[in-house]
């Protein structure tokens, strides 16, 4: 992709992939939903799923998969709400882009 992805922005896209499921996803799904999106390495994502869990928008927790823990991810209360506040503000941003690219007069 030309456009460089700013850490709201990769925010987001990692929460509204983590959203998907009720009881939590793990992060090689994680990557592997976001790569749909956007191309990005296992390294950049794992930082943000930390950083997430730091300012209490991802909950975490272990499970047994094939003899071994599986790190889970679950979206909080308060990483609902920042979604929320994403999609809002992608929307604007993303109809104001549209209008410039399109010829059209951004307020």
């Amino acid at each position: 992709m030309v456009f460089n992805t700013g850490a709201a922005l990769l925010d987001a896209i990692v929460l509204a992939a983590v959203s998907k499921e009720e009881n939590g996803t793990y992060g090689y799904r994680i990557t592997q939903d976001v790569r749909k999106t956007l191309e990005v390495s296992e390294s950049t994502l794992y930082p943000v799923l930390r950083r997430l869990q730091k300012d209490e928008c991802l909950e975490v927790y272990d499970m047994q998969f094939d003899g071994r823990n599986r790190r889970y991810y679950k979206v909080t209360e308060k990483g609902m709400v920042q979604l929320n506040l994403y999609r809002e503000e992608w929307k604007k941003y993303s109809e104001k882009i549209t209008k410039m690219f399109e010829g059209g007069v951004t307020a």
